[in-house]
């Protein structure tokens, strides 16, 4: 595996793993995600304007002794879902730096930071006065606590509920709300489209993060997403503790005979290349050409793209189930 990929691909399971380091924390708290005192309106995730799905996430990271300015103007992004969040709720010109890996929007300030191996010196120097993080990695939030700067935590989320309230949470605290609100409601009805679009038959899914056989099952948003469509997800079975990312070997996948494999354009090979793999010939996706590429930011991202990926595998799910239509 290329360094790049093989970086990028560890990152990717990092951030989206990291949302169980949160879950069952005894200390929850009705602030959003992390940040105390970030204005003077109730908690976003709370408020009764939100959508029904909007709910309090499921966890809070522990808050931080320092307040939010109702709308920082300096704010670091170390969090490429933050990013692309960010920038849909107009806050936009408020972000000064974003990590190495917040490719989305293009006219996002890229660096070279690192958000899952920060350097408090780094992020200082663009003089923030928000930084938001997927986890408190390098004990980076105690860094910046120290010399006041505001820390907010947004873990990736588990399932739709737990995004929709990350988005409103976001919103509270850089003081765009109304629009976190209006993103919310806008994906609501998009995602709902597109998982109407789903089979009513159930289809074997294998999804496929790079050529080590990690997958991703139940326990995490992007196999919510299979869940949602009413597929079958091969890994769930191997997932027996819930971290969402579990590590399949070729004998398991070949015997569960997935329906539809699904693999991103950072994996550095082609569903050529898959169907091609010794043994593989019998798998019914291999069989009958059902091994799809999707966008990896789409489909490792919450957040205003997904739909698009919801969409990719609604259709493609759909073409498995009634190929002749």
């Amino acid at each position: 595996m290329p360094p790049f990929r093989s970086r990028y691909v560890a990152a990717v399971l990092l951030a989206l793993s990291l949302v169980w380091a949160g879950c069952g924390n005894d200390d929850d708290t009705a602030e959003p995600a992390g940040v105390e005192e970030t204005a003077t309106a109730e908690p976003a995730g709370a408020n009764q304007t939100a959508p029904s799905d909007a709910a309090e996430p499921d966890s809070s990271p522990a808050p931080v002794p320092t307040a939010v300015p109702d709308r920082p103007q300096r704010i670091v992004s170390l969090s490429p879902m933050a990013t692309e969040i960010l920038f849909a709720i107009g806050a936009g010109d408020q972000v000064v730096a974003v990590d190495e890996f917040s490719n989305y929007p293009p006219e996002a300030p890229l660096t070279d930071l690192s958000g899952w191996d920060p350097n408090v010196e780094a992020v200082l120097s663009y003089e923030p006065d928000l930084v938001v993080m997927v986890n408190d990695a390098n004990d980076l939030k105690a860094g910046l606590a120290a010399v006041d700067v505001p820390v907010m935590l947004s873990p990736a989320p588990a399932e739709f509920a737990s995004g929709y309230a990350a988005i409103i949470d976001l919103g509270y605290a850089v003081g765009r709300l109304d629009e976190a609100l209006e993103l919310v409601r806008q994906l609501e009805t998009e995602i709902g489209a597109a998982l109407a679009a789903a089979p009513e038959a159930p289809v074997r899914v294998y999804h496929e993060l790079d050529d080590q056989y990690y997958s991703v099952s139940s326990g995490g948003f992007i196999g919510a997403v299979y869940a949602a469509l009413g597929a079958i997800n091969i890994a769930d079975e191997a997932d027996a503790d819930g971290f969402g990312y579990p590590q399949l070997t070729e004998e398991y996948i070949v015997a569960a005979d997935p329906e539809l494999i699904v693999i991103t354009d950072l994996v550095g090979y082609t569903a050529a290349d898959v169907a091609a793999r010794p043994g593989w010939g019998d798998v019914a996706a291999v069989r009958n050409g059902n091994i799809v590429m999707v966008n990896a930011d789409t489909a490792s991202r919450w957040g205003p793209r997904l739909p698009r990926f919801i969409g990719e595998v609604a259709d493609a799910l759909q073409a498995v189930a009634e190929p002749d239509s």
